[in-house]
């Protein structure tokens, strides 16, 4: 399988399910052999995600890439000896790092729900190829990633202008939105993965979803007031 087909989700998975360390190894840069080129993505993959590791608490060195021909048997076996040290020195996941396993689940399992929103901002420079080696250290920088954390984008709909059509609702990848036919829709925030699929379906004429960055949400809208109360037509 192409390097190019392992998502940021997946990475964060094998750490969640408490893998000490991931290796990553691909075919040598511009020798692909479909002309995909898909090395790069998983090179700006593994970048960005050793700068979120870092931002939760987590030793970068725990994610690992490399690119070697399928006959260099030898160098593989002297990267992987080398890699085994490190996550051997670097200790169990976590507790090498001093966090708890509590406090380790809940920062894993909220990055990993943030996967799409932060594939979305973030999509530009994953789609970039990186030529020079000296650029790898300071592509993603660490301002960066804070502010990608510190400000993540939410979705509300404002219950002045929701019409109840449920365009939103069907088009969650998550069912993240309640409501119903006549009933004003709320999305809850704690399923919403920050995707922006409501915010883009919504009809322009309602314009109901709003986004919302580096401020709270509103609170929802009572169920007892949900109804949609239309006028009549005259």
């Amino acid at each position: 399988m192409c390097t190019g087909r392992v998502d940021l989700e997946l990475v964060l998975q094998a750490f969640a399910n408490g893998a000490d360390g991931v290796f990553i190894g691909g075919c040598r840069l511009n020798e692909c052999t479909y002309t995909t080129q898909g090395n790069y993505d998983a090179l700006n993959m593994v970048l960005l995600c050793k700068g979120i590791l870092e931002h939760i608490g987590l030793s970068p060195e725990r994610l690992r890439i490399e690119f070697m021909s399928s006959g260099e048997g030898n160098l593989f076996a002297e990267i992987m000896n080398d890699f085994g040290k490190k996550v051997t020195e670097l200790g169990s996941l976590g507790t090498g790092e001093g966090m708890s396993e509590a406090g380790l689940k809940s920062k894993l399992a909220e990055t990993i729900r943030l996967v799409p929103y932060i594939k979305q901002v973030m999509n530009d420079k994953l789609g970039t190829r990186l030529y020079d080696p000296a650029e790898y250290d300071s592509f993603f920088t660490k301002d960066e990633i804070d502010k990608l954390f510190s400000e993540v984008t939410s979705f509300y709909i404002d219950p002045q202008k929701c019409q109840a059509c449920m365009i939103c609702g069907r088009r969650c990848p998550v069912e993240a939105i309640a409501g119903g036919r006549n009933l004003i829709h709320v999305i809850d925030q704690e399923k919403c993965i920050k995707c922006g699929t409501c915010f883009e379906v919504c009809p322009a004429r309602f314009s109901a979803v709003e986004k919302l960055s580096g401020k709270p949400v509103p609170p929802p809208i009572p169920e007892k007031a949900r109804a949609l109360v239309r006028e009549a037509k005259s």
